[in-house]
């Protein structure tokens, strides 16, 4: 039997029963459905005896964080949708060779319907999502109503998707922690292990923020709280204290796993100590190896104090725990101030390996009284960040200044997030030059320019996924009075801009850069609602079964819905060909082949089998007949060498 591709998001509470399964196996056991069919479920008995005494059920008085709504955000979080996202070539830069994208959509449906592509797969998330003023936009979501109650539900009285919180809603905290809470959830299954969030919030919900990401991953993966100062002079408005800076919110997928840099020293007072050339032209300065502060005393580390020899008239110079008189050689101890002996700062395997950084230390008297180590500026290790961030430290200007500098009117879109704070977790937190970073409240996309920016300065392949809520402008707005209908219009506009002025500025050294991005919009499924009672079927319905595709759907669009159902990321290179007056379309060399036209040939499947693919689609509606799709096994088997389970496995059919 030839499956079909799946036609909803995946289950988040199956998500969480495959992993359980993983690591408690025999917690599990079957229960029959109404249907019949059997699966897996949890039994509690079972899992309370594997967890001993550190379960608690009933509990007067438990630590918690709880809110109104919580527990619908969390099956909200973990509720299958029935939505795609729809390719739009005509608004996309380079759609052939990009690997950036730009989600025009619901954000907690679009993190959603990435999760078979991008399952622990995203490196970096920077996210400034609405800090809930009393004038944000909050969505407003609710997985327990009927369809239509929902749709309703998310409307406000002109018909937008969300509204605005204002707070004179007796749910004012509750309803943001419920928009924020779920949409970490799922955002938290894309993180790769060594992945990293940070998140910009202010002073209305940063105590809540904090509870909310301590559950959500962990509260030992918290690397730190950021006090990022965006306002020198701080706000004249407010009542008391002028506040000059935000919280940037700083937490790992696994904090074992992590890979956390630094920056490159820039202290001029430090450089300045770097006084001294060696023959290769390499600044260093020399400093003390002797240990100093507590535990300094020989007694204290003795694996620390060994002798260095040291011969003048050869150079000859090297380490030893033995303690002998060598005829041209001075012995060097670790002397303390007092006389005493002391200890070294490195082990003397350490001393043996980087012999060549070790210099012996005269007094004026020209003796010898020590043994200095040549710290290179170059290679320096890296500076970690303070939990204070200055203007200087992100070395930005104002976000309001970059965005005119690529020739935006400033009411086209109020204060977007400055460059360099983005630009500065890109640093920390992306080693692999080449990994994917997401922001799914991407505004402006000040995220994507920082991307591209940071690419044109370290030569990186950093790739971008924007996500954004199209919010349209209001009229009167400049941004409408200058042609942009939404915030994603603008967003898609300052990529391009942002691209080509990189590319200006710097014409040597980014013609290969990749400032293209392929645009995709969250929408209703592919698929024609199909579920009918049997007392409303009708021949005509019967009729409809043999095509279940929406009229209006492309090739392009029925390609993408496969990729995202079958896990294959939507930067992937594509090309497509004609056979037979079918065309064929290959994805990433093979990695997914698919074919919707009429009837498939036999030369159609020998082309594809050339292609030795991992996955193959056809559309339903090319068999009429079982026995088609039984030839279709059996030519794949032989063309492709599959066995019976190959088959089953790698071929499926919308």
């Amino acid at each position: 039997m030839v499956q079909h591709i799946d036609k909803k998001t995946i289950d988040g509470a199956q998500l969480n029963l495959d992993a359980l399964y993983k690591i408690a196996p025999s917690c599990f056991t079957e229960a029959k459905d109404a249907d019949g069919s059997v699966r897996k479920v949890v039994d509690f008995t079972k899992l309370r005896l594997l967890l001993g005494d550190n379960t608690i059920e009933d509990a007067p008085e438990v630590y918690d964080f709880t809110w109104v709504g919580k527990r619908a955000a969390i099956r909200e979080a973990a509720a299958p949708i029935r939505k795609t996202l729809r390719p739009c070539p005509e608004e996309s830069v380079d759609w052939d060779t990009t690997q950036n994208l730009y989600i025009d959509g619901d954000n907690l449906e679009v993190l959603k319907l990435l999760q078979n592509s991008y399952m622990g797969k995203v490196k970096m998330i920077y996210i400034d999502p609405p800090y809930n003023t009393g004038n944000d936009f909050v969505y407003h979501d609710d997985f327990t109503q009927s369809a239509d109650e929902y749709d309703e539900a998310n409307r406000d009285e002109e018909g937008n998707r969300f509204r605005k919180n204002t707070d004179s809603n007796g749910r004012f905290h509750s309803d943001w922690c419920s928009m924020i809470y779920s949409r970490l959830i799922v955002a938290r299954s894309l993180l790769s292990l060594d992945g990293v969030i940070f998140i910009s919030i202010d002073n209305n919900e940063n105590k809540n923020l904090k509870n909310i990401c301590d559950e959500v991953f962990g509260e030992s993966n918290c690397l730190g709280i950021i006090a990022n100062t965006n306002n020198p002079k701080g706000r004249s408005d407010d009542k008391y204290i002028a506040t000059a800076h935000e919280y940037l919110f700083v937490y790992a997928k696994d904090i074992e796993k992590v890979v956390w840099l630094g920056f490159e020293p820039t202290d001029e007072k430090i450089i300045k100590r770097y006084n001294k050339i060696d023959k290769n032209g390499k600044k260093y300065r020399e400093i003390d190896l002797r240990k100093t502060g507590e535990n300094d005393l020989r007694e204290d580390r003795p694996n620390l104090f060994y002798y260095f020899y040291y011969n003048e008239s050869t150079g000859d110079f090297f380490p030893s725990r033995e303690y002998k008189e060598l005829e041209g050689y001075v012995i060097i101890r670790p002397l303390r101030e007092d006389g005493k002996e002391g200890n070294w700062r490195w082990g003397i395997e350490t001393a043996k390996l980087q012999i060549d950084q070790l210099i012996p230390k005269y007094m004026p008297s020209r003796k010898i009284m020590g043994i200095m180590q040549k710290d290179y500026l170059e290679g320096r290790s890296l500076v970690k960040p303070t939990s204070s961030w200055t203007f200087k430290d992100v070395n930005s200007e104002r976000g309001t200044e970059e965005f005119i500098n690529l020739g935006f009117d400033k009411r086209v879109f109020p204060k977007p997030k400055p460059i360099g704070t983005i630009e500065r977790c890109l640093k920390l937190a992306t080693p692999n030059n080449d990994s994917i970073v997401l922001d799914f409240f991407s505004g402006s996309s000040t995220t994507a320019n920082a991307v591209l920016k940071q690419n044109a300065i370290d030569g990186g392949r950093r790739k971008f996924i924007m996500v954004q809520w199209p919010e349209e402008t209001p009229d009167d707005s400049e941004a409408a009075k200058t042609g942009y209908k939404n915030i994603c219009d603008i967003g898609k506009e300052r990529i391009r801009r942002a691209g080509k002025k990189i590319k200006s500025e710097s014409p040597l050294t980014t013609q290969n850069l990749d400032t293209g991005f392929r645009v995709l919009k969250c929408d209703e499924t592919n698929y024609k609602d199909v579920a009918f009672t049997p007392k409303d079927y009708s021949q005509e319905s019967l009729d409809m079964f043999t095509d279940n595709i929406k009229e209006d759907r492309t090739d392009l669009d029925l390609l993408f819905d496969c990729m995202l159902r079958w896990g294959v990321q939507l930067s992937m290179p594509m090309k497509k060909i004609i056979v037979d007056g079918c065309t064929i379309h290959n994805v990433d060399d093979g990695n997914l082949v698919a074919c919707f036209d009429g009837t498939v040939t036999e030369k159609v499947i020998d082309t594809i089998a050339t292609m030795s693919p991992v996955r193959v689609v056809f559309r339903d509606s090319s068999f009429t007949e079982a026995s088609t799709k039984m030839n279709l096994y059996e030519l794949f088997k032989q063309k492709c060498g599959w066995s019976d389970s190959d088959v089953k496995n790698n071929i499926r059919v919308i």
